[in-house]
């Protein structure tokens, strides 16, 4: 899986051949085949992983401020990022013929279960279509910034951690201005 995950995260998966994932495994093309089928599955499997690994690591530590706990889901989070750069990779990267089906509903389904943890951190029951959108921008922020840092890491991660909780803060400042409950959140999180 490791080696799939590696080689998805640096080529499109329509470049990746089983034989090119057989050989970076050290397993033959037969071994591949009878494990995941063909490509599609493995690449299917491989992402499945990398999507688990995320967001086991997401799991809240409840108990302190709702922004503390968003820095600290963030740390989490770029731990992640850091020590499985070729799965975080996979998971957001692909071909636009990788959005769709169960490619793109696993995808979809972290970015759910990111939103939901995101608004249990801001002990929100029911967020109004302005809270919606801008948490949902925010998730959008967080994943391409991951990989920038990937790409570039030109920017401390802590900084860039820092840089991203402040980002949510401006963007719920933003957001505040057009909603009254955004307004009240605001408030308490501070």
């Amino acid at each position: 899986m490791a080696a799939a995950l590696e080689l998805f995260s640096t080529r499109d998966a329509e470049d990746v051949s089983i034989d090119d994932v057989a050989s970076a495994a050290g397993a033959s093309r037969a071994l591949v085949y009878h494990y995941f089928g063909g490509k599609q599955e493995l690449y299917v499997a491989a992402l499945k992983s990398a999507a688990e690994q995320l967001e086991s690591r997401l799991r809240p530590h409840e108990g302190g401020r709702p922004l503390d706990e968003l820095a600290s889901g963030l740390k989490r989070y770029f731990d992640f990022v850091e020590e499985h750069a070729a799965g975080f990779a996979a998971l957001l990267r692909g071909g636009p013929a990788n959005r769709a089906g169960e490619v793109g509903e696993i995808v979809d389904g972290v970015r759910r279960r990111l939103f939901r943890l995101i608004q249990k951190q801001m002990r929100v029951e029911d967020p109004s279509p302005v809270l919606r959108t801008t948490l949902r921008s925010w998730i959008a922020s967080v994943e391409t910034a991951g990989l920038d840092w990937l790409e570039h890491r030109d920017v401390e991660r802590s900084t860039l951690e820092k840089m991203l909780v402040d980002h949510m803060v401006a963007l719920l400042g933003v957001a505040a201005t057009y909603d009254r409950d955004v307004a009240r959140l605001l408030e308490q999180l501070a």
